[in-house]
């Protein structure tokens, strides 16, 4: 394996957490709106990562991640009684969505955290490769 692989793997993860990000940003950003049905309802949306394998030598190890997709969350939808809500429906209901915010922190902070450990592989590397270069000095 090249050295200079790693650098890609790395990349890829940063962008894969990245993308992970920006779900759970808008998973928050959504959490207080309101419905007047359940089809209209937002619900929490998380990533669907598969690994990516060598093309050339399906046995080696996989060399990045990519996202597959976007999945939304099963969960039941909160249902609350306002009559009084401008969104209410005939029965007087309205809907809020499935957004946990613990899971969402959570994934905040793990998927920051595996952002920058990616960042951190990337800067081992070149170090690494600096020094292997001083070495002919």
């Amino acid at each position: 394996m090249s050295m200079f692989k790693i650098f890609d793997t790395a990349a890829s993860g940063m962008s894969a957490q990245s993308l992970r990000l920006n779900l759970v940003a808008s998973n928050m950003a959504n959490v207080d709106s309101v419905s007047s049905s359940i089809e209209q309802t937002y619900r929490a949306r998380q990533p669907v990562f598969s690994a990516m394998l060598n093309q050339l030598d399906p046995n080696a190890p996989a060399v990045g991640v990519q996202m597959k997709g976007v999945v939304e969350s099963q969960a039941p939808l909160v249902m609350e009684y306002a009559p009084e809500h401008s969104m209410a429906n005939a029965e007087g209901y309205i809907y809020r969505p499935n957004v946990n915010m613990v899971e969402e922190m959570a994934n905040m902070i793990s998927a920051s955290r595996s952002y920058e450990s990616n960042v951190e592989v990337i800067n081992t590397a070149k170090q690494l490769l600096t020094a292997t270069l001083r070495m002919g000095e």
